[in-house]
């Protein structure tokens, strides 16, 4: 164009025809046309690129000529062609052009291009999961690309009935790209019957012309899973007074006179009978008040033994220990026992108790080795919590615990009651059959069977971006609580803590324009000042006085109670809490708002799903049973996931099997307890667990073809071979020579005690060497499998950069977004008394110093078997230098409570004053503890006397607390045996147990070499504060 208007002209046209086309592709793919929005956005990319869409996409490269291009266009060289081609072959046969092949070789390269693998699984007869691998196949070029990701549209048609089941927009990130990791997308489609023959997933570039990829998904072989059978009905029972208990101590428990229709139906199954049951009911059905039945009937029944409680989450253990330890402990009399990560209690406390309060890991870490352990062949009754947890990430432990339960029952000849709560299931039959359930023990209860009815709203939100799409959600939130619940409880779950601060931030925003900016607080703005002052949280203290809570873990835990209490005792109306919330404290609203169902996974570093079971976790604290008759619950989702949730909120979601992943780990514990000897008891194990069920029954699921016997038989051959040639490579196992028999090495003993995944011992085995420095332990330590599944968060690579500048041991520079680096970080941070950048790495690094000990000292174990005395005396220092967050360099002083650097120089200082005062007593310098206890000479006095300068009465008692309850030790060597010349049968001899540089002579015992000699350690704490003891 050489007319000035025209060239304008066509510049308004172009700026808007990508704008408007964008808009076409958008609304094509809402309506799900796939021919359509395949060819928008192709045009869209046509317009931006100014290129015609049957050009070569090398065009799109303004570093070749275009002599060059013509020439490529001429000969008919599609970019898969020139792939195959060497760069000589290009330059020389094709373009009599000697340097431009390698240009156009590297520029081939750089075509955004990527492979897909999928595998497809079956959930119902009408849902499929698809599990899609995306991996890059291109090199990666800044100024190219730029520096952040390649974005990719990826949708899955249907070519027959010409319709899209599923889309979604995702970028590939630089890193991925250059370290060619796959990135895997897990989504659900739609089946219909009778089946189609297949669909497409079609892969198309958001901005490169010619970039695209196509996978085919076949349904041949597909074996859809069995019709699941109906609910049981609630029957239509008069309501059951609480005296049917029969026990005046119990019934004072209650604050109800009567129970409701759900614990009315199962009474007499759970208080009078001791069949496995298996209770599906929606959450705030009163399932708790079903497991406190079942431990009244031990109680009544089998006063000995112990009932044991399996909550999946330490909130929810710490939830029913708050309650337990005043209903049944002090009012009922017995023992009530937590057992989790932080709580250990000492054997005696574990063997006494009547109930024990537990997560999964723990029961599994402690039933492992149930022959050694009495109290645990005393377990009458196990109840289990949300039991249909079990196709969770930690489901496969749920698993492994009702397995090893039945096989222990079936050993000691005591049987063992199994109790299994959880919400509404599809296939409840299944799990009752692994209970060992008949009829009389399912109850599997429909959804809307709730005490109080539940009405559900989903909104469906447009928009690819997570953050635009959170704040668009703000507006139908406010609406939604002002329609639903104006002067009523609500609770709004979001998936992060900074999404709580932004949303209360925009409420705040919309209640300004209202006529009363406070009609959420319920108290006197006095009152509430006073409470304000308390707070520690910034936003908190802006946020409370508009009646808004927040709710989260980066909260100190004074602040979440007074949260928690203000909103229970309704003085503030609105809380906004995360997720978590929704397993870990039961205090339901009016109205529940689910602000969006993705949360960021650090793992996988995108945004992903909530489990389903999440979703309705959330929804089922909706609904007052005292005060509501209805409870609301509104959803607020990307409009591409309403079909789904549409479909899954209202019928129950069944519970499939996620034991495979980690089945090697489980089989090791076994073999190391000597349940399992070989190859076919491996095999049977197997039978006894839930997947062998669901493997029956959903065989697609599994990547099973069919279910005939011989199938299966072989299929579970090649998932036990495949998981024990694991385990042999790492050290744990070893496979007889007849291929049959297993015998567990000292590897695979260590791993089942601490609890650890296989590649960990056999991390340790590669690197754990005779010397080992405490840098190298730490980096050792913190590599450990265990802390994979450390998140690291949006920007939190910047952070880790920025931390480590503070700290003293050096970690890879490139290495910030692992999980092994940030654990490495949070361990020198703890050290060193580092402040963290954020209130989230000091719940991480709780996370990190909770498996840290346990890890330390399988690596112990490990050194201590092959003899390795530096390695091992170094370990004992990182485990001493975790317990007590100090470096090995820092002086023991430190240690004290109170006690700081600065506050070092009262103990030089008092050393001068004794030496000039030359009184009796310890004389030489303090610089350790020992030295300490020395100079103290058991007198508080003194030691007050030494820091009373810097520190408060209250801060001194409680050093001297400390310092007087140290262990002091006294070591005496002595050798049993034979000698010459023995008087009156003396057949000891004292060893010198002070340790000189000058070799002595004199000390020396002769041994004879044909006879056996015993040495003899004795230890005694002879410190007031014990008793003394060998």
């Amino acid at each position: 164009l050489d007319n000035f208007s025209l060239i304008s002209d066509s510049a308004y046209v172009a700026q808007n025809a990508a704008r408007i086309v964008r808009a076409l592709f958008e609304v094509a793919l809402r309506k799900r046309w796939p021919a359509m929005t395949y060819r928008l956005l192709n045009l869209s990319k046509i317009i931006d690129k100014r290129l015609w869409g049957w050009a070569n996409p090398l065009r799109q490269f303004s570093v070749l000529p275009p002599t060059v291009l013509s020439k490529l266009e001429e000969k008919k060289l599609t970019i898969d062609k020139l792939k195959d081609m060497r760069k000589d072959e290009i330059a020389g046969h094709m373009l009599h052009h000697v340097n431009i092949g390698l240009k156009v070789k590297q520029c081939v390269h750089q075509i955004p291009s990527i492979a897909m693998e999928a595998s497809i699984q079956p959930i119902t007869r009408t849902v499929l999961r698809v599990r899609l691998t995306v991996s890059p196949d291109f090199k990666w070029n800044d100024q190219v690309h730029g520096s952040v990701g390649e974005p990719w549209w990826i949708w899955v048609e249907d070519p027959v009935n010409d319709h899209i089941y599923h889309s979604e927009y995702f970028l590939l990130q630089k890193k991925q790209v250059i370290t060619k990791e796959g990135q895997l997308l897990v989504f659900t489609i739609p089946i219909f019957e009778p089946l189609p023959s297949q669909y497409y997933i079609r892969a198309i570039s958001d901005r490169w012309l010619g970039a695209e990829a196509v996978c085919i998904i076949n349904f041949q072989h597909l074996i859809l899973p069995e019709r699941h059978p109906p609910h049981t009905e609630l029957l239509d029972l008069q309501p059951l007074p609480i005296t049917a208990l029969d026990n005046r101590e119990y019934e004072a428990l209650y604050k109800f006179t009567h129970f409701n229709p759900i614990q009315t139906q199962i009474f007499h199954t759970l208080y009078h009978n001791d069949s496995n049951i298996l209770l599906g009911a929606p959450t705030g059905s009163g399932k708790t008040v079903a497991a406190e039945l079942a431990i009244f009937r031990v109680f009544n029944k089998y006063p000995s033994s112990k009932a044991v409680y399996i909550a999946p989450l330490k909130a929810l253990v710490r939830e029913r220990i708050e309650d337990w330890k005043v209903r049944i402990e002090e009012k009922l009399g017995k023992k009530v026992v937590e057992l989790t990560g932080d709580v250990t209690p000492d054997m005696r406390a574990i063997s006494q108790a009547d109930l024990i309060v537990t997560t999964p890991e723990k029961w599994d870490g402690i039933s492992r080795s149930w022959q050694n352990r009495s109290y645990v062949q005393k377990v009458s009754i196990l109840i289990i919590d949300e039991i249909h947890l079990l196709g969770d990430d930690r489901g496969p432990v749920l698993e492994v615990i009702v397995s090893r339960t039945n096989f222990i029952s079936s050993h000691t000849e005591r049987p063992v009651r199994v109790v299994g709560l959880s919400t509404a299931l599809a296939n409840a039959r299944d799990l009752a059959d692994w209970l060992t359930i008949g009829q009389m023990g399912l109850f599997n209860f429909r959804p809307s069977v709730r005490p109080v009815p539940l009405e559900v709203h989903i909104q469906g939100f447009p928009g690819q971006h997570y953050c635009p799409r959170m704040a668009s959600m703000n507006k139908p939130a406010f609406q939604a609580i002002q329609s639903h619940s104006p002067g009523k409880p609500v609770l709004i779950f979001v998936s992060s803590r900074r999404q709580t601060r932004l949303t209360a931030l925009d409420l705040i925003a919309f209640l300004a324009t209202e006529d009363d900016p406070k009609q959420w607080l319920h108290m006197d703005d006095r009152e509430m000042n006073d409470v304000i002052v308390t707070v520690r949280d910034s936003n908190l203290k802006f946020t409370l006085a508009f009646g808004i809570g927040l709710h989260h873990a980066g909260l100190h835990e004074r602040d979440r109670k007074t949260v928690e209490e203000l909103f229970v005792n309704c003085k503030i109306q609105v809380l906004i809490a995360t997720s978590t919330l929704a397993w870990g404290v039961n205090f339901p609203a009016h109205l529940v708002i689910v602000k969006g169902t993705e949360y960021y996974d650090g793992k996988t570093r995108r945004y992903v799903d909530y489990p389903i079971t999440d979703v309705l976790q959330m929804m089922g604290r909706a609904g007052r049973p005292q005060f509501d008759d209805q409870g609301k619950a509104v959803i607020l989702v990307h409009d591409i996931k309403k079909d789904f949730y549409k479909k899954f909120l209202y019928e129950p979601f069944p519970v499939e099997s996620s034991l495979l992943e980690v089945l090697a780990d489980h089989l090791n514990a076994e073999i190391a307890a000597g349940t399992i000897t070989s190859k076919q008891d491996a095999m049977d194990y197997i039978t006894w667990t839930y997947f062998f069920r669901r493997l029956i029954m959903n065989p697609s699921y599994y990547n099973l073809e069919d279910v005939n016997h011989d199938t299966i038989n072989k299929y579970l051959s090649s998932l036990v071979e495949k998981s024990l040639v694991d385990l042999e490579c790492s050290y744990c196992i070893e496979i007889g020579e007849d291929s049959r028999s297993l015998q567990p090495l000292t590897y695979g003993r260590i791993a089942s005690y601490y609890y650890l995944k296989h590649p960990t011992v056999r991390m340790f085995r590669d690197r754990l060497k005779p010397v080992c420095t405490v840098e190298e332990l730490l980096s050792v330590l913190t590599s450990a499998e265990e802390y994979s599944d450390l998140p690291v968060r949006h920007n939190e690579d910047q952070m880790n950069s920025e931390l480590a500048q503070q700290l003293p041991v050096e970690v890879d520079p490139h290495s910030f977004d692992s999980s092994h680096t940030k654990a490495h970080l949070l361990l020198q941070a703890h050290f060193s008394r580092a402040p963290l950048p954020c209130p989230d790495y000091a719940t991480d690094t709780k996370t990190v110093l909770d498996q840290a000990i346990r890890i330390c000292q399988a690596m112990l174990d490990i050194a201590a078997n092959q003899g390795w005395l530096v390695t091992a005396v170094n370990i004992t220092i990182l485990v001493q230098m975790v317990i007590q967050g100090r470096w090995v360099d820092d002086s023991s002083l430190l240690t004290l409570p109170h006690i700081e650097q600065h506050h070092l120089y009262l103990f030089r200082k008092w050393n001068q004053g004794r030496r000039k005062s030359s009184c009796g007593g310890y004389q030489g310098l303090i610089e350790c503890l020992p030295e300490l206890i020395a100079a103290c000479g058991g007198r508080e006095d003194t030691f007050a006397s030494i820091v009373g300068d810097e520190l408060q009465a209250t801060q001194i008692s409680q050093s001297w607390k400390f310092l007087s309850h140290l262990p002091v030790l006294e070591v005496a060597l002595s050798i049993k045996g034979w000698w010459e010349n023995l008087k009156g049968g003396e057949n000891e001899r004292i060893l010198p147990t002070i340790v000189t540089n000058i070799r002595d002579e004199s000390n020396w015992i002769q041994l004879h070499a044909d006879q056996e000699y015993v040495l003899q350690i004795n230890l005694r704490r002879v410190s007031k504060s014990y008793k003394v003891g060998k």
